[in-house]
C-alpha cells in the first residue's frame, strides 16, 4: 500500500512542477528491427501451429533484449514514464494467435523488462523513471454488435473483459509497474470494464493504484469509435479518479487540438496527449518529422493544454528528444476547480448544476408504467418499443428511465436486449439512461451494458445499512449516479420529518462510508397520491414539496427526483385533471429545489395555461389548503372528462347541438392547452369524433 501511495504522491508532485514526457511508439521501433517469423517464435514457440509474426507483445518473452533496448532509447531521449509492451496482452487480442493462456506471462515479462530498464537508469541518475503498465482496448467492442443482422448481439461482454484485465493488472503489478495506463480507448464500455478490473485488484491487495486513461478520437467528428464525444467520455470514466485523462492515436497533433482543448478545460485532473506523427500516408506510414511535431506540441504548451506528452504511431526517440528540448522551461497546465455538478452521459454529456433548468426523465420505457410498452416487450416487438424511447426524447426527455420489472417477463434478458439495441441508436443513446428496477441483479446487468454514465434507480435502507453500503459501493465502482429512496427498515417515509431523517442518514453513509461524490446522489422523498379521500393522505403533496428544500439544506450537493404520475393516481382516467395536477405539483416542487422527475415528457402542461378555476382547485389539493379541497376538485372533474361528459349529455336525451356542443368545445379548448404533445391531442380529438359518430342520431 505504502509503495503505490508513495509513487502516486511523487508523480503528482512532479506533474505539478513541470511537464512530464511519455515514451513513443513501441510498434514503430519494433518494425525497425525487421524481425522474421523465427524471431517472433524464439525457442519457446518454435512449433506453435499459428503464424506469430506481428504479435509484438510476444517479443517480451522471445526477444526481451530488443524490448529493453527500446525502453532505454526512450529513457535516454528524455521520457519520464515508459509504457510496457502489453498493448495486446489480453485474452481477446491473443485469441488471434491461440495464446490466451499466456496473458499473465506476457504482462509479467513486459513489466519486468520495463522495470529493469527504469531501475538501471534510476541507479545512475537523480531523475526517477516510472513504469506504466499498459492495458490496451482489445480488438472487440462491448458497446456495439459486429453482426449487422442482429444489433443486440455482442462478441464480448463486460464480465469477460473484467476477468482478462484482472489477470493482466495483477501481472503488471507483480512485474514492477508503478501505475496502470488504460490507453487508446475506442469503446468506453471496454474501458469501464478495465477500470472495474483495476479497482477489484486494488481492493484485493488493499492498495491505491495510480491510473492514467487515454481515449482515441477516430475522426474530425470528435467522437470515439463507439460514438461518444470527448466530454461524454470524460464523464463516463471520471469515477475512477485517474491521475490523468488524455487522448492518443488515430489523429496527429494538429487534428487533436480542438478535442484536447475541450478536455483540458473540463478535466479536474492532469491531462495527457500522445498523438501520432501526423496522419498516415497511402502506405500507412507516418511522415511528420520530430521538428514538425514538436512545433505543434509547443503551441499546445503555450495554451497550457497538458501535463504529460508523448508520442503514438510513427514516433521515435528522436521525436521525444525534440519535444523535450522545445518544451524546456514550459509551464504545465493548471488543474481547474471541480465543476460541482452532476456529470452524466450517453453519447453526449449532460451537466446538471444546482441552478440548471428542470430535467425531464422519460417514463414511457417502463413496463410497470406503460401498458403499451409492456405489451410490446411481451410480444418481443422491440422495434416498436425502441420507437417509444425515441418519441420520449423527441418530446423533450433529457434522460430515459428503463424498467423491465414484470412478473410475466424474463426481466433480466429483456433489460439486456433493450439496452444492447438502443446502444446502436444514436438518437436514443445520446442521452443518459436511468436503470430502474427493484432487483439488484437486473440493475447490475444494466450497468454492464451502458458505456455512458447512467443513473441507478434505486437503492434504499429498506434492508439495513450493510446491504445499502454494499450496493452503493458497487454503483460507485461501476461509475453511476444513484437514486436513494426515502425508505428504511420501518418502511417508506410519508411525513416531512421521516423524509428528512432518512435522507440525512443515507447521505452520511454515502459520503463517509462509501466515499460517494455528493453530486452523484439523487434523493427521492416519495411522491404519493393525493385527493384519495383519505384524510391522512392530504399532506402528501405538501410534505414532499417542503422536504425538497430541507433535504437540500441538510445534504449539500445532492439532487432531488420523484415519480410524478404517482401524485395524480387517484384521478386516473381523467387526463385533464392529471396533467393539471402534474403541472401545479412541479411548479411548487421545482421552486423548492426539485431537480428532475420521471414524467411523460410529451404531456406536461404549462402552469399559466391552466384555467384559473381548475388551477386553484388543484392547488388547494396539492398544498392541502382546505379540508374540502378534494371534494371541490371531484366536483370539477366530471365536467372535464370529455368522453364521459358527451355520454352524460346524450344519455339524458338532450342533443349536443342544443345543450352540449358549446360545453364540449370549451372542454376541448382546455384540453388543447394542457396537452403539449400534438399527436396525443390528435388522438383525443379522434376519440371525440368516434364517440360523436357512435351517438350520431342525437347530433342533428
Amino acid at each position: 500500500m505504502k509503495k503505490y501511495k508513495s509513487k502516486k504522491n511523487k508523480l503528482t508532485k512532479l506533474l505539478k512542477s513541470r511537464i512530464c514526457l511519455l515514451d513513443g511508439a513501441m510498434g514503430t521501433m519494433i518494425q525497425a528491427y525487421d524481425l522474421k517469423e523465427k524471431d517472433y517464435r524464439g525457442d519457446k514457440f518454435l512449433n506453435w501451429p499459428i503464424d506469430l509474426k506481428g504479435n509484438n507483445d510476444l517479443l517480451s518473452i522471445t526477444q526481451p533484449q530488443i524490448i529493453e533496448n527500446i525502453h532505454k532509447d526512450f529513457i535516454n531521449a528524455g521520457s519520464d514514464i515508459i509504457e510496457t509492451n502489453t498493448f495486446n496482452s489480453n485474452a481477446p487480442s491473443m485469441a488471434d494467435y491461440g495464446m490466451e493462456e499466456f496473458v499473465y506471462e506476457l504482462n509479467f515479462s513486459a513489466a519486468k523488462i520495463a522495470r529493469k530498464a527504469a531501475d538501471d537508469y534510476n541507479k545512475l541518475n537523480s531523475k526517477e523513471i516510472y513504469v506504466a503498465g499498459v492495458l490496451g482496448p482489445t480488438n472487440r467492442t462491448c458497446s456495439l454488435s459486429p453482426d449487422v443482422e442482429d444489433p443486440s448481439y455482442r462478441n464480448i461482454n463486460f464480465d469477460e473483459l473484467v476477468e482478462t484485465f484482472k489477470m493482466a493488472t495483477s501481472a503488471l503489478l507483480d512485474g514492477g509497474s508503478d501505475l496502470i495506463l488504460v490507453e487508446t480507448v475506442f469503446d468506453t464500455l471496454n474501458a469501464k470494464a478495465t477500470l472495474f478490473a483495476i479497482k477489484t485488484i486494488a481492493e484485493e491487495r488493499k492498495i491505491d493504484i495510480p491510473i492514467m486513461i487515454s481515449g482515441t478520437i477516430t475522426d474530425a467528428s470528435g467522437r470515439t469509435l463507439s460514438g461518444q464525444t470527448t466530454s461524454a467520455f470524460w464523464h463516463s470514466v471520471r469515477h475512477a479518479k485517474p491521475i490523468s485523462i488524455g487522448l492518443n492515436c488515430a489523429l496527429g497533433a494538429t487534428e487533436l487540438r480542438p478535442f484536447l482543448q475541450r478536455l483540458s478545460k473540463i478535466a479536474d485532473c492532469f491531462v495527457s496527449v500522445h498523438p501520432n506523427a501526423g496522419l498516415p500516408n497511402q502506405f500507412g506510414e507516418y511522415d511528420q518529422t520530430p521538428q514538425e511535431m514538436a512545433k505543434i506540441i509547443k503551441e499546445f504548451s503555450e495554451e497550457n493544454l497538458f501535463n504529460i506528452v508523448g508520442g503514438c504511431c510513427g514516433t521515435t526517440p528522436e521525436h521525444i528528444k525534440t519535444i523535450k528540448n522545445i518544451l524546456n522551461h514550459s509551464n504545465p497546465r493548471k488543474i481547474p476547480t471541480s465543476s460541482n455538478s452532476m456529470l452524466l452521459s450517453g453519447l453526449e454529456p449532460l451537466q446538471i448544476k444546482q441552478d440548471s433548468l428542470f430535467i425531464n426523465i422519460g417514463e414511457r420505457t417502463n413496463v410497470t408504467g406503460s401498458a403499451i410498452f409492456r405489451k410490446l416487450i411481451e410480444a418481443n416487438d422491440y422495434e416498436k418499443a425502441i420507437q417509444i424511447a425515441r418519441q420520449q426524447i423527441e418530446n423533450g426527455a433529457q434522460i430515459i428511465d428503463i424498467n423491465m420489472d414484470e412478473g410475466m417477463l424474463d426481466s433480466k434478458s429483456a433489460m439486456i436486449k433493450f439496452l444492447n439495441l438502443i446502444a446502436g441508436e444514436p438518437d436514443i443513446s445520446r442521452v443518459p439512461i436511468m436503470i430502474d428496477s427493484s432487483k439488484w441483479e437486473i440493475i447490475e446487468e444494466g450497468l454492464k451494458r451502458i458505456q455512458g454514465k447512467p443513473i441507478v434507480n434505486s437503492i434504499s435502507l429498506k434492508e439495513g445499512e450493510h446491504k445499502f453500503i454494499e450496493e452503493a459501493t458497487l454503483v460507485k465502482k461501476y461509475g453511476a449516479a444513484v437514486v436513494v429512496m426515502a425508505f428504511d427498515e420501518d418502511g417508506q417515509a410519508d411525513t416531512l420529518k421521516r423524509k428528512i431523517e432518512i435522507c440525512k442518514r443515507a447521505y452520511s453513509l454515502l459520503i463517509n462510508d462509501v466515499g460517494f461524490d455528493s453530486h452523484d446522489i439523487i434523493f427521492d422523498p416519495n411522491i404519493f397520491a393525493v385527493g384519495t379521500g383519505i384524510k391522512e393522505h392530504n399532506e402528501y403533496g405538501l410534505s414532499f414539496i417542503q422536504a425538497c428544500s430541507e433535504i437540500k439544506k441538510a445534504c449539500p450537493g445532492v439532487s432531488l427526483s420523484g415519480g410524478l404520475s404517482n401524485v395524480s393516481f387517484s384521478f386516473r382516467g381523467n387526463n385533464i385533471i392529471r396533467e393539471a395536477m402534474h403541472s401545479v405539483f412541479l411548479y411548487h416542487a421545482i421552486k423548492n429545489g426539485l431537480t428532475m422527475a420521471i414524467v411523460n415528457a410529451g404531456q406536461l402542461a404549462i402552469y399559466d395555461d391552466i384555467p384559473r378555476e381548475l388551477r386553484d382547485a388543484v392547488e388547494d389539493v396539492i398544498l392541502n389548503k382546505s379540508e374540502s379541497a378534494t371534494e371541490k376538485l371531484l366536483e370539477i372533474a366530471p365536467k372535464l372528462d370529455l368522453s364521459s361528459r358527451i355520454v352524460d349529455l346524450v344519455s339524458t336525451g338532450k342533443t349536443l347541438k342544443e345543450n352540449g356542443l358549446i360545453e364540449i368545445e370549451e372542454i376541448m379548448k382546455i384540453q388543447s392547452k394542457l396537452i403539449v404533445n400534438r399527436s396525443a391531442y390528435k388522438t383525443n380529438m379522434n376519440e371525440v369524433s368516434k364517440i360523436i359518430s357512435e351517438i350520431g342520431t342525437f347530433v342533428k
